[in-house]
């Protein structure tokens, strides 16, 4: 068993300190997924969450525990998806000023929404531009806040693995996305002190796919580049303290392909009105590999853990990755 700074006690500790800034998004049965995976599947929305993520509740958590001092001086982070909106929509309700450092490619819709939030947008040549503005302005004081490496901001995560356990104490198998690793951490670390019997799955996309790299080599490999359209699961490489917990707790990490994803986003939207990040999406396709081994009744949940798609890569995206002939997004 590792000895990891990130303890379940610390995610309840997440649950009662953020309580009230959040939603506590729905879990919602769908009997649709249910039919054709054979298993009583069931939905977290955590694409409903505010800012359309779950990465909110780990910048809340990690926010609220710093002094007045490190407040007055702001928080800055590096990032070109959900972690920037989650930042600014915490430091924007709690009175700190934010500066989120952005790659210059970053899409138009995450840019507006994250200076929308208040925060300081800095646009930088490249993520390794945007990490080395970001530790520049750490070095002046700013307090860094990380997308995943963090007790802290993996516990807030967790805090999604509590919900779910009040809800349905009789899940036997959960499918994360897995970005960084901090969502899974947090997760992983709660719900399987409950319930040790459950069958945790951790989803990358092919091109993204840095947890599971790590966990074949069983070491820390960096990816040279992301080349998957899964951007919010665009972490060049893991952490220790990831990769750890996944080691421990998490039974796989399925890589699926970008069309899987996306046509698993097409299924998602025109059968249950939900709008997903192919980074969600991609947990019902991971779902969709290990459909005939479910066992009669079983519930399964997949989560969703994202919605922030511009409308214009929805399109781009359908496009390049068209529904098979047979009409049916899914096999």
């Amino acid at each position: 068993m590792t000895s990891s700074p990130l303890t379940p006690e610390l995610i309840l500790q997440a649950q009662q300190r953020i309580a009230g800034y959040l939603h506590r998004t729905p879990l919602v049965h769908s009997q649709t997924l249910s039919k054709h995976l054979g298993a009583e599947v069931y939905l977290k929305l955590e694409c409903l969450q505010k800012t359309g993520s779950f990465k909110p509740r780990g910048a809340f958590n990690k926010m609220l525990t710093l002094t007045a001092s490190e407040k007055a001086a702001g928080v800055v982070a590096t990032s070109g998806g959900n972690h920037a909106q989650g930042v600014a929509y915490a430091a924007s309700l709690l009175g700190v000023q934010a500066t989120i450092c952005m790659p210059s490619v970053t899409p138009a819709n995450y840019v507006n929404a994250t200076r929308g939030y208040g925060a300081q947008v800095i646009l930088c040549d490249g993520q390794p531009g945007a990490h080395a503005e970001a530790l520049r302005l750490q070095a002046q004081g700013q307090i860094f806040v990380p997308p995943f490496d963090d007790p802290l901001v993996a516990a807030g995560q967790g805090t999604i693995g509590l919900e779910i356990l009040e809800e349905l104490p009789g899940v036997s198998r959960m499918y994360v996305s897995i970005g960084g690793g901090g969502l899974i951490s947090g997760i992983a670390t709660v719900m399987k002190a409950a319930l040790p019997q459950l069958r945790i799955f951790g989803v990358e996309t092919r091109g993204a796919e840095s947890m599971a790299q790590s966990v074949a080599a069983r070491k820390l490999i960096e990816l040279p580049a992301i080349t998957s359209i899964a951007r919010t699961l665009g972490a060049p490489q893991v952490s220790s303290m990831t990769l750890a917990i996944v080691q421990e707790f998490v039974e796989q990490v399925i890589v699926v392909d970008d069309a899987a994803a996306v046509q698993s986003l097409v299924f998602l939207l025109e059968r249950t009105k939900l709008l997903t990040e192919p980074a969600a999406a991609c947990c019902l396709a991971a779902a969709e590999t290990h459909r005939g081994t479910f066992a009669p009744g079983e519930k399964i949940v997949l989560l969703l853990c994202g919605g922030n798609i511009a409308i214009s890569d929805l399109f781009d995206y359908c496009h390049q990755f068209p529904a098979p002939a047979s009409g049916s997004p899914l096999n």
